[in-house]
């Protein structure tokens, strides 16, 4: 015997998974982690006994619901899901997942669109951060629905989709203290095996330590394949992440997904800096959405480890282009006049696409559903 659950299979930028109305959940945690668990096919590597694409990146799925919270449309939870591991991880953010939870809603009646365009407050149950996301909804001789042909290109993903604009409301201090955790803009970090090392430990939407790849003795510029087959980098960069981990308050880390770790090196492609970043074990073909919104503070912010390296436009409101392995990301990021360093905006475009929907089919023995 299975157990049916209703859901939407949704890329969301460069991520992908199953989305879920919380309701067709188990409201229990346990159960609900061995039920995302049992849809995705972990712990497994090839993830062949279910969703997951065996890679961290498609290892993801959304939970949403109406929200009670004054002022908000949706609240969404975000589980990160590893193919060889039993975890799924809810303390993290995910702004490329983030970018299909409207669609998701209107594609599910958990919300109706307004107009040519519709723009819903969405709170992210995972660190408490609030975004407004518009997406386009046309009218259409069935009515109005969400449009996802359309002429807006993003690194990492082939083709071109309808837009959709995600502005953050408050990012500082994700899952960390504060902005700057460590309350210093730059660290020197006493890491077993590799020496002291220079690194900018932050958060704004997303726990990231970020270093110079030339102190690693790389260019920055490496492939995400080299990397992720240069063992002795990863050494070293797994213990620089146990060290950092702790200094920014989080413990250890050893089995948590953040905090991601970011190698960053001059523009070579007209951008305004250079990244390869783990998540945290694996390079990333091109680079989350939050953490391009961190990096990009990173780079404004006075004596970070981006101070040489990054190339930034004039004035309060700052267009950052982060390079990635397979691109760009750009982040609109505007500055405090009273206080430059302090960001008070930030804003991206991305899109989505509805790949399936139906009901995903797991063993009974794990969830028997429902009770009606």
């Amino acid at each position: 015997m299975q157990t049916a659950i209703p859901c939407l299979f949704m890329r969301g930028g460069t991520s992908r998974g199953p989305f879920f109305d919380e309701a067709e959940l188990p409201s229990d945690i346990a159960t609900r982690d061995r039920v995302l668990l049992a849809v995705m096919g972990s712990p497994d590597r090839r993830q062949v006994d279910g969703l997951g694409g065996a890679h961290p990146l498609t290892s993801k799925a959304g939970i949403v619901r109406r929200s009670t919270t004054a002022g908000v449309d949706l609240d969404f939870l975000f589980a990160q899901l590893q193919p060889d591991r039993d975890t799924v991880d809810t303390t993290p953010n995910c702004g490329n997942m983030l970018a299909a939870v409207v669609p998701f809603a209107l594609e599910t009646g958990l919300a109706d669109a307004q107009g040519d365009t519709t723009t819903l407050r969405v709170l992210t149950l995972n660190t408490g951060m609030q975004c407004d996301i518009t997406v386009r909804t046309p009218m259409t001789p069935g009515g109005r629905h969400v449009a996802y042909a359309g002429d807006a290109r993003i690194d990492g993903v082939p083709g071109s989709s309808s837009p959709i604009t995600i502005n953050f409301l408050d990012t500082a201090g994700s899952v960390c203290s504060g902005l700057l955790p460590t309350g210093r803009v730059l660290d020197e970090i006493d890491v077993p095996g590799v020496g002291r090392t220079q690194a900018t430990c932050i958060d704004n939407g997303m726990p990231m330590v970020l270093f110079r790849a030339a102190d690693m003795g790389r260019t920055g510029y490496e492939s995400a394949a080299e990397l992720n087959a240069d063992t002795e980098l990863k050494t070293r960069v797994e213990a620089l992440r146990l060290a950092a981990g702790r200094l920014m308050g989080l413990g250890d880390v050893t089995k948590k997904t953040y905090p991601k770790m970011c190698l960053v090196a001059p523009p070579r492609a007209g951008g305004s800096l250079s990244t390869r970043c783990f998540i945290p074990h694996v390079c990333h073909d091109a680079i989350g959405v939050l953490a391009a919104v961190t990096v990009g503070t990173a780079c404004v912010l006075e004596g970070s480890v981006t101070q040489g390296i990054a190339s930034l436009p004039q004035g309060t409101v700052k267009t950052v282009s982060v390079e990635h392995p397979s691109g760009e990301f750009s982040v609109e990021l505007e500055l405090d006049p009273a206080n430059p360093q302090n960001v008070v905006r930030a804003a991206l475009l991305r899109t989505a696409r509805l790949i399936m929907r139906g009901e995903v089919m797991i063993p009974a023995s794990v969830w028997k559903g429902r009770q009606r």
